[in-house]
């Protein structure tokens, strides 16, 4: 497998409602929420990149374009965007859609580093 299908097949996406119980006293997302979905949609990306143990070193930036407001629908999309010799970054962006409206924007986009280890914790190789 090349490394451009390796990175389309890891390709993540994930769909959410906006409950209020996820939201602040705005009736948007909690800006922590949404770096917690973020993340998780990340290293759920990476891991289906590396078939490997990966462990989140940082989280490089994370843009908030637009509130996200409860009662609508957010997908998350997470792709592979840097491979390195241990290490490889994720690029994550989140989609507001209306629920009974057609359209969608993006409301937050960021980037997350990860690298793989060993069951010793030591970094390995990101492709056997």
């Amino acid at each position: 497998m090349t490394l451009a299908e390796r990175i389309e097949n890891s390709k993540t996406s994930i769909f959410k409602a906006v409950f209020p119980n996820t939201t602040n006293h705005y009736d948007t997302l909690f800006g922590g929420t949404a770096m917690h979905l973020m993340d998780e949609v990340a290293f759920i990306t990476a891991t289906r990149f590396s078939r490997q143990i990966m462990v989140t070193v940082s989280s490089d930036r994370i843009d908030f374009k637009k509130p996200i407001p409860a009662g609508t629908i957010i997908e998350l999309i997470g792709k592979v965007n840097h491979v390195g010799n241990t290490s490889l970054k994720v690029n994550v962006e989140i989609y507001i859609e209306q629920m009974y409206s057609e359209g969608r924007e993006l409301a937050v986009h960021g980037d997350f580093t990860f690298v793989a280890i060993d069951e010793n914790k030591k970094p390995v190789q990101v492709i056997k």
